[in-house]
């Protein structure tokens, strides 16, 4: 059993699903901005964890918890789009002066579990697993557990490698940004996230 090849499609998969812009990509920046790079990975592993969670339903043929999750798009797409909403004002009405006093309260457990949960209410990535798993043959079924096992691995390294790079990436620019550019960065990243969170909602269907 070719287990490097299954790991190589893993961190394929892992990037090719946390790499598009949205609102984690979006707290993650401004997070790195804010309060760091220690911040901005940490958020971002909430997300990998996610990932890797929804990599395994796919990857064991947990087909019982994927078909349940699925069945309560509704639900999920509700409580996630509410919670963005909130995240995005609370990020909007932040100040700069306010940093340093955020991250003593929330600190690290807040920013990877706030990620978490929103990536866990997002059935569009329980979806995207399934289709890319079922898609490419990827399956347990007929393969083995050892497979299925090193493949979510994979996804869980690709998802975190991607953010290791993005928080690295920004944290580049942090020193450039003066409290009024940071100002404006809380403001726009809050109108964005947001925005996720109103399409979240205007896509719930009874």
């Amino acid at each position: 059993m070719d287990y490097f090849s299954f790991l190589f499609k893993g961190l394929l998969i892992g990037l090719s699903i946390a790499a598009p812009v949205g609102p984690i990509g979006v707290l993650c920046i401004r997070r790195t901005l804010a309060q760091g790079r220690v911040s901005g990975f940490v958020t971002g592993m909430g997300a990998a964890t996610a990932d890797g969670l929804y990599g395994a339903v796919a990857g064991f043929g947990l087909t019982i918890v994927s078909n349940f999750l699925i069945n309560q798009q509704m639900w999920l797409r509700l409580i996630g789009g509410l919670f963005l909403c909130y995240l995005g004002l609370k990020t909007f009405r932040s100040k700069p002066g306010e940093t340093s006093a955020q991250t003593k309260v929330q600190g690290a457990f807040g920013d990877y579990t706030s990620t978490l949960f929103l990536t866990l209410t997002n059935p569009m990535t329980i979806i995207s697993f399934a289709a890319i798993f079922a898609g490419l043959g990827l399956a347990a079924t007929g393969r083995g557990y050892g497979s299925a096992g090193v493949l979510v691995l994979g996804v869980f390294c690709g998802s975190a490698l991607w953010w290791l790079v993005l928080s690295n990436v920004v944290n580049l620019f942090r020193n450039r940004i003066e409290p009024t550019g940071l100002q404006w960065v809380n403001r726009v990243s809050g109108l964005i996230i947001a925005c996720f969170g109103i399409l979240a909602l205007a896509s719930i269907r009874a």
